[in-house]
């Protein structure tokens, strides 16, 4: 498995934006080890949240040769157009590095805030993935990647899954929305109906994306974290503490190790707080002894 790390977009708790940030981390994250740089993707949230493309555009620099990712973006509500117009621009600034993580979201507000109705995310959003990689073919400047490959959010329906087979380069699922278990049987589902669709589902890449994490030995500290990311995605903490790498390093590898054989084959972590360091002691206490 290989390990991503998610860029600080979302203000979880007041920290300011700037340039200088994004650029560090980016730089910090390379430097370890981390193989891609993601950026999810809201209109609106309950804190500050930065645009995605703009932050991944500011990081290039810095990204070294990790792949940069959208994890995920709006496609409905950002539009086939412009989105494809943004995503070619970053994959040619970047030499051909990025991978397209899209969906439709889950959230209601993205939809109020460009008018667009929520209960027609889905139809609307199978008909634009198509487009996009026809205007990475009309619009210039054209991508380096013909095309540049699109991964599909899905939390594991059944609709979900055939249409990350059919519409889709790779799955991209969400952590906080799933287990080990859970995610090796959406897996051998997903895999059917890839083969199913004329392709090799072993060549058929995934990932684990909002995989928040705080790697700490004190069981308080832990708690704290936990608490803290409850409020913030409206969850029971007991349910986030079985599914986020938060706690002692022990714990967060036992996890690891369960969705890599469960047949996980990228992780996209977030840290929660004090994020570069963070960095470091995930690679050092944790990923070296997957």
């Amino acid at each position: 498995m290989d390990f991503g790390a998610h860029l600080p977009v979302l203000s979880l708790a007041g920290e300011p934006f700037s340039a200088a940030r994004l650029t560090e981390y980016a730089e910090v994250a390379s430097k370890l080890g981390y193989t891609v740089l993601s950026a999810n993707d809201h209109m609106v949230y309950s804190r500050p949240h930065l645009d995605s493309l703009t932050a991944l555009t500011i990081a290039i620099d810095r990204s070294g040769q990790m792949k940069l990712m959208t994890s995920i973006a709006l496609l409905v509500i950002r539009g086939a157009a412009p989105l494809a117009k943004a995503l070619a621009a970053i994959d040619l600034l970047s030499g051909g590095r990025l991978i397209v993580g899209a969906g439709p979201g889950s959230s209601a507000k993205d939809y109020d805030t460009v008018g667009v109705p929520f209960d027609e995310r889905w139809k609307r959003f199978d008909a634009l993935v198509p487009k996009l990689r026809l205007f990475w073919k009309e619009l210039e400047p054209r991508p380096v990647q013909d095309p540049i490959p699109i991964w599909i959010g899905s939390w594991g329906s059944e609709a979900g899954l055939r249409r990350t087979a059919r519409l889709g380069d790779g799955w991209l699922a969400s952590a906080y929305n799933t287990t080990p278990a859970k995610f090796g049987e959406d897996l051998r589902r997903l895999q059917t109906f890839v083969s199913r669709g004329g392709r090799d589902p072993n060549r058929f890449p995934n990932g684990i994306a909002t995989m928040f994490f705080h790697v700490t030995d004190d069981r308080a500290e832990s708690d704290e974290v936990l608490t803290f990311l409850a409020d913030l995605l409206r969850r029971p903490a007991d349910e986030l503490r079985d599914r986020f790498l938060v706690g002692a390093p022990r714990d967060c590898i036992a996890k690891i190790r369960a969705y890599g054989e469960a047949g996980a084959q990228r992780m996209l972590v977030w840290p929660v707080r004090d994020e570069l360091r963070q960095l470091e002691l995930f690679m050092e206490r944790v990923a070296a002894h997957v």
